[in-house]
């Protein structure tokens, strides 16, 4: 069995009233989920989620909060791997998808974040990830 660690996170943003989540839609499937990809070697697990967000889709974010949710999944047969989510927030409404492997990076209204993710996984870490917002004064204000 290969195990394999990747680290991304669910980025916000706020627009007046609305909020927002990125999300990137893969090329291979089409499915919606959030910008992840793998661990190098002596990187941080935060640095990882702060370099693959910008690599995939352009955008600068902060990690201010304490939120951390793990995935775990099979890929394809005989690989496991284990996902690093971080909660953070952005105020660059500018993404741009990374050639290659993603098709498309949205801004999606919060209200239909959850119905717009593909995975079961990404909807549990997105419910997690609201949970902890809504306690968050830098979020609501």
């Amino acid at each position: 069995m290969t195990w394999e660690k990747s680290c991304g996170a669910l980025v916000v943003r706020r627009e007046g009233e609305k909020f927002f989540v990125l999300m990137i839609r893969h090329k291979a499937g089409g499915h919606r989920s959030f910008p992840k990809g793998h661990v190098e070697e002596g990187e941080s697990e935060y640095a990882t989620a702060l370099r693959e967000v910008m690599e995939e889709t352009a955008s600068r974010i902060a990690i201010i909060s304490d939120f951390r949710a793990t995935v775990s999944y099979s890929p394809t047969p005989g690989v496991m791997k284990e996902v690093v989510y971080f909660l953070a927030f952005t105020t660059d409404a500018n993404i741009k998808a990374r050639e290659g492997e993603i098709a498309e990076v949205e801004w999606i209204p919060l209200e239909i974040a959850e119905e717009s993710l593909t995975h079961e996984n990404d909807k549990t870490v997105f419910r997690s990830a609201m949970e902890r917002m809504k306690n968050m004064s830098v979020a609501i204000k």
